[in-house]
């Protein structure tokens, strides 16, 4: 059941709305919600606008957050943290250290699936916000903290930045990183691909770096063909120490 403060998802009529059960009116052109009405439904429940029309009242996952959640950049899209969660193996037994937060998006992510999840932002308001969106999706596993790389310390399975990453960057998170654990960053660009790769090779046993593309697939009247969205985002280094 949703508590008062929890995230819901209303869904219908080809239309999604991100609230929050409690205080508050969601008004829409298909009508409007009172959000106290949200407090003790179960997830799944139909909720009726006022003037008819009805949603589906779900919890959200963290593809929601990445679609809905309020953001402070572009976040890494789910097929990038995708490919990290897969390309490490990161499971629950993980310890992750995640850095250039961001909005959260990619902690909300790993958050779901590791053990415990460490997340850095030099940005004290980016951090507050990442902090805002980790807390609405429930995760108690994820700790959002205001402060650089470099000031981490620990030992951690899976080390993954979605940041400007300079040599001094990978050289840190290599001592962070148990034996057999993994780096992965996360570059817009070639040339830092190219600073990341070039500082991995001589510390890490492996190292190998990928570009996905996606091609969203359009289909109407007229036919079937792939969608004009742009398909490249950026690229993934892995190395294992």
């Amino acid at each position: 059941m949703f508590a008062a403060g929890d995230r819901v998802l209303l869904a219908g009529n080809g239309r999604e709305f991100f609230v929050r059960a409690g205080e508050g009116v969601l008004s829409t052109d298909l009508g409007m919600v009172q959000l106290g009405e949200l407090v003790g439904l179960a997830e799944g429940s139909v909720v009726e606008t006022h003037l008819g029309r009805h949603l589906t009242a779900r919890r959200p996952r963290p593809t929601d957050f990445f679609a809905h959640a309020r953001r402070s950049g572009a976040p890494m899209h789910p097929k990038e943290i995708g490919a990290v969660i897969a390309n490490t193996g990161m499971n629950r037994r993980d310890r992750v250290l995640d850095a250039g937060t961001g909005s959260g998006i990619a902690a909300i992510f790993f958050g779901s699936v590791a053990g415990e999840v460490e997340t850095r932002e030099r940005r004290p308001e980016f951090a507050a916000l990442a902090e805002k969106n980790v807390r609405d999706a429930g995760l108690a596993n994820v700790t959002v903290i205001a402060g650089d790389l470099l000031e981490a310390s620990g030992r951690f399975d899976v080390v993954h930045l979605d940041m400007e990453c300079r040599e001094e960057h990978v050289v840190h998170a290599h001592g962070l990183l148990v034996p057999g654990g993994y780096l992965a960053c996360y570059t817009p660009f070639i040339e830092q691909f190219q600073a990341v790769h070039d500082a991995a090779r001589p510390l890490f046993d492996e190292v190998r770096a990928i570009e996905l593309i996606e091609r969203e697939m359009t289909r109407s009247a007229r036919g079937t063909r792939p969608s004009t969205r742009v398909c490249h985002t950026g690229y993934l280094t892995f190395a294992r120490r």
